[in-house]
């Protein structure tokens, strides 16, 4: 079966640094193009990739009958339109997250997605690791009993970088919008539980969120649980996830970005002081979840993270800040 041809929308640093890589890399892929007005953006992902064809607008590249999928790293404010305009043109589209800015952005998307019958995917790549399928089946199957409590920690400091588009209100930036994807996603993920109620302190800088302490209460399969999760772009780095049950506890330890903040672990943690730790050293989530997607398409396999799940997602983003109270 052929490989999916990808094609990449502008020559993003992250792209640059991890999806562009992963595509290469990734089994059932072959990344062929890019669009960058500036040429000397290209020179670094052609040092992998000599054989890249280079296109110098977005629309140039929609039009390549070459390309089968394309991945979308633009700013926030951006991706609805571009995922819509891939679609048009019979393009997959992988775009990066969040992939809209509000919930209704949504039910545009799912349209243009059904009615073209292509995949179009959020790039929620932490489902597509070992570490949380892991902690998925733990917690689904009982292993630390029923969930009592979920909390989650993910931070950075950019203070210094304002120019970046998470310091920038017109692209869609923020903390929440950002790392909240996971600290809120990740929840829903692992305990099939939706929000019941959530409270939310946040702090603003020109226009921005840098700081968000959400509050709450989920309910799902195995009942009602507390949670808490804190996000800043001005805090010291650091990643966390626990999940607090009635015989035991799961954590993990670099659950956001395995092997870079840390190596993917998922602990459990029994009475007596008892603790298993499972390692996960090599695997890459960029590359799983490009080989996921490609196998969506090759195959017509159902895509593990579909538009519905993370439209649960950005309903949770927008009730947030609906809900959020300015702190200094």
């Amino acid at each position: 079966m052929a490989a999916v041809r990808w094609g990449i929308l502008g020559a993003a640093n992250f792209a640059r640094h991890h999806m562009a890589p992963a595509i290469h890399a990734a089994k059932g892929a072959e990344l062929v193009a890019l669009a960058t007005s500036d040429p000397a953006k290209a020179v670094p992902f052609q040092a992998f990739c000599p054989g890249l064809r280079l296109h110098d607008s977005y629309e140039a590249l929609l039009a390549d009958p070459g390309i089968d999928a394309v991945y979308i790293p633009l700013p926030n404010h951006l991706h609805v339109e571009w995922t819509l305009k891939a679609l048009a043109a019979g393009k997959h589209v992988l775009c990066e997250k969040p992939i809209a800015m509000q919930d209704s952005d949504f039910d545009a998307l799912i349209a243009a997605r059904d009615a073209s019958g292509l995949l179009a995917a959020e790039a929620y790549m932490i489902v597509h690791h070992p570490q949380w399928q892991r902690a998925r089946d733990l917690v689904q199957s009982g292993a630390i009993g029923r969930v009592e409590h979920a909390d989650v920690v993910f931070s950075y400091d950019n203070r210094a970088d304002l120019a970046n588009i998470r310091n920038r209100p017109e692209t869609g930036g923020g903390g929440i919008r950002d790392i909240g994807v996971y600290a809120y996603g990740s929840v829903r993920f692992v305990t099939g539980a939706e929000p019941e109620d959530l409270q939310a302190r946040v702090r603003f800088e020109n226009g921005v969120d840098t700081w968000a302490q959400v509050t709450g209460t989920f309910a799902g399969p195995q009942g009602r649980f507390s949670y808490a999760a804190l996000t800043s772009m001005r805090l010291f780095p650091r990643q966390e996830v626990v999940f607090q049950g009635e015989t035991g506890l799961i954590r993990l330890t670099a659950p956001f970005n395995a092997n870079v903040f840390g190596e993917a672990r998922v602990e459990l943690h029994r009475p007596g002081l008892s603790m298993t730790v499972e390692r996960f050293p090599a695997a890459n989530h960029y590359v799983l979840q490009v080989e996921a997607f490609c196998t969506s398409v090759r195959t017509g396999a159902a895509y593990p993270c579909p538009l519905e799940f993370v439209r649960g997602t950005q309903a949770m983003i927008d009730r947030i800040f609906a809900a959020a109270v300015a702190v200094s």
